[in-house]
């Protein structure tokens, strides 16, 4: 594994922005003012710059909040509740069955903080703060990148400029407006990024990582602003934008699960360097334990649909049982300290090839099917993990944009437009070791999507895209709601801004 130098990556030793007001308010610690009259007149944009960078590496890292509502719920994710474990209030079963409401503690921790960094992105970019061209494009591709879930999450954007103080309540974009600005934002942006290819220098945004964001947004405008009809000429903007990534450089590349390690890859586009412990330790039995690192939480499981979805015998997954390379497999012989990749369902096995048992002294066999989402015991479930323990839990590595991702972007945007995308399609599958298709179909593209990206941020902006997101599967009390495709505005927003008004079904 490469040696991160601190000379290359962005230092990530500024305390972490805590800006996380739901109404934003503007503390004097948040900008230089002249006076004690709150006058705003810039920040320092260096050290803001690095902030806010820290800010989102801090915001990824973790398994709640964005990465609960973009996974938990979907059909990638389910947080049973075992006993009193993983109770929680309801907070991660309510997610999955599409039961949340106005007061889920998860939305409103995503809403404060992807609106908390457009405001301070926005106090980079203004001209009083004097960045340099580069340190602009940067807080813009950040801005672009907060507004892009705020848009797919809540259908609005709240808007303050620096020089609106407390007293004012924040402007609200539309979605189809907020769009069109951030669009704006990274179209102005791209020129003045630098150009990057794959290296280890990819952990602050680039003319690659802008012009991904840019394709995810025309991919999905659309959705975002209500015509329900993809556009051939937003489709050939796809297909352009991901071209040019190309260009830069990056390519698919074999080894699928050596993409979740430190090591310089083709296919990393931007990279935070958050920990990733809690995408290991979330899933693994309290049993499974690695030498100097920790223990799991028995938490996070996938569903029996989803796991369905990959080739392979469908009751077993040790290595040689006809699998595809995307599923994983479990070590029988201790390799990995005995810690799969991918999908983990029936015996587990130590670091010295023992099968491990439970608590209790059972077995440890992962289950295919759960009893719901309710009385759980402690080997239910199959688990799911993609960075892997023996590459540690703290690799300073985790993948935001990778060009697998853009390859199916352009490969939809194909479909979309007229095309057939089966020869890229069959170029990743051959890639990952699954069968080609023949032909490929909507539900083929949405599927290769799910094996492909799992656990990257994307499956339930895919699944709406798909107008799957309200579809039932396994343990979900509501179907066929459209009202749930978006979350609603925090009842604590609403309170205190009266230009908000609440998502229709809450």
């Amino acid at each position: 594994m490469k040696a991160i130098k601190l000379n290359k990556i962005y230092i990530w030793t500024i305390a972490l922005a805590m800006f996380g007001c739901t109404d934003l308010e503007i503390e004097q610690t948040d900008s230089i003012f002249t006076d004690l009259s709150g006058e705003f007149t810039g920040v320092q944009a260096g050290a803001s710059l690095t902030a806010l960078y820290n800010s989102v590496r801090g915001q990824l890292q973790t398994q709640e909040n964005l990465y609960a509502l973009a996974e938990v719920s979907t059909d990638e994710f389910v947080v049973p509740t075992r006993g009193t474990d993983w109770g929680d209030n309801g907070v991660w079963r309510t997610l999955h069955s599409h039961t949340w409401s106005p007061t889920h503690q998860r939305v409103k921790n995503t809403w404060n903080d992807q609106n908390s960094n457009v405001y301070n992105a926005t106090t980079i970019i203004d001209s009083r703060s004097n960045p340099t061209p580069q340190q602009a494009a940067e807080a813009k591709f950040l801005r672009a990148y907060s507004m892009f879930w705020l848009i797919d999450l809540f259908g609005q954007v709240p808007f303050r400029t620096p020089d609106e103080g407390p007293d004012v309540n924040p402007t609200v974009m539309t979605r189809a407006e907020a769009f069109d600005f951030a669009v704006k934002d990274l179209t102005e942006a791209i020129p003045d990024l630098p150009s990057i290819g794959p290296s280890e220098d990819l952990v602050g945004a680039s003319k690659a990582s802008a012009m991904f964001l840019l394709a995810k947004y025309y991919l999905n405008k659309h959705i975002f602003t209500g015509t329900g009809t993809p556009e051939t000429s937003d489709m050939q903007q796809v297909i352009s934008l991901v071209d040019d990534i190309a260009a830069e450089g990056f390519a698919l590349q074999e080894g699928y699960f050596e993409l979740f390690t430190d090591d310089v890859d083709t296919e990393t586009i931007w990279f935070t360097t958050s920990g990733v412990g809690e995408n290991i330790w979330n899933t693994l039995h309290y049993n499974q334990v690695v030498p100097d690192q920790a223990g799991g939480w028995n938490g996070f499981t996938t569903i029996a649909e989803f796991y369905d979805l990959f080739e392979g015998d469908p009751n077993i997954n040790t290595p040689g049982s006809g699998q595809e390379e995307r599923r994983g497999f479990v070590p029988t012989d201790g390799t990995n300290f005995g810690i799969g990749n991918g999908f983990l369902i029936g015996q587990q096995y130590d670091a010295n090839g023992n099968p491990y048992t439970d608590r209790t002294g059972a077995p440890l066999v992962y289950t295919k099917e759960l009893p719901g989402l309710l009385g759980n015991n402690e080997r239910t479930g199959i688990r799911v993990i993609k960075y892997n323990p023996a590459n540690g839990a703290f690799a300073n590595h985790k993948v935001v944009f990778r060009y697998a991702d853009a390859l199916l972007m352009k490969a939809e945007a194909q479909m979309r437009s007229g095309g057939d995308p089966t020869t890229l399609v069959n170029e990743l599958r051959e890639l990952r070791d699954a069968t080609p298709l023949g032909s490929v179909t909507e539900q083929d593209l949405i599927d290769e999507r799910g094996r492909e990206l799992y656990g990257e941020l994307w499956r339930r902006n895919d699944l709406i895209r798909f107008g799957q997101f309200t579809t039932p599967w396994s343990y979900k009390e509501v179907s066929g709601d459209d009202t749930k495709n978006l979350f609603p505005i925090p009842a604590t927003a609403i309170i205190s801004n009266p230009n908000l008004v609440q998502n229709p079904g809450y």
